[in-house]
């Protein structure tokens, strides 16, 4: 059984390190997780491993955010993935920092990743993973915020963010979507319960 995620973000080193590249961040985590690396690939970097006898294909678009659906789409077609069986991991600027949001289907929010994918694909119903980055800027300054750096305070976040973001993939190709949803969005921001 083969599922395709898909982590969002913008190539190249200007990009590395900034809230726009959370997706990217996650898939990179669990390849380091599982020891795969990624390798260059048509339209993307692309790492693959198993994880309780399902393969994992991750992909980080080289098309830029705004074209990664041309990648979306390819690699389904490639790999003969059906979309119940892809999971997109963005940045959302509607939660707050930590907070993960596990969804069938919905609008793309104004996230232009999401949109091309919607475009590209021609539906909205596809999984996806909302990783909240918090909204902390200033009127107008939205995309300097986005496509800023972390700030001190959040990287401390991080580690827990990207271990339970991956987590939520995990559980979306274990026990499907319904169920990973019910687990990925009553979390309760308290470790104790974990």
């Amino acid at each position: 059984m083969k599922y395709l995620i898909v982590g969002l973000g913008n190539v190249g080193g200007d990009y590395e390190g900034t809230r726009h590249n959370i997706g990217f961040d996650v898939v990179d985590y669990l390849a380091e997780e599982a020891g795969v690396a990624f390798e260059l690939d048509s339209q993307a970097f692309v790492a693959r491993m198993k994880f309780k006898g399902r393969q994992l294909i991750l992909i980080k678009p080289t098309t830029y955010m705004n074209l990664s659906g041309k990648a979306v789409r390819h690699w389904m077609t490639k790999e003969n993935i059906t979309l119940d069986r892809v999971l997109v991991l963005l940045d959302d600027l509607n939660l707050p920092l930590g907070r993960l949001r596990m969804r069938a289907k919905g609008s793309d929010g104004g996230h232009n990743g999401l949109k091309n994918i919607q475009e590209m694909l021609g539906r909205t119903d596809y999984p996806r993973l909302r990783i909240g980055i918090g909204n902390e800027f200033s009127k107008g300054r939205q995309v300097n915020y986005v496509l800023g750096a972390w700030s001190d305070a959040e990287l401390k976040l991080l580690p827990e963010l990207m271990k339970r973001s991956a987590d939520a993939v995990k559980q979306f190709c274990s026990i499907g979507l319904a169920r990973a949803m019910n687990v990925v969005n009553t979390f309760k921001d308290d470790s104790s319960t974990e």
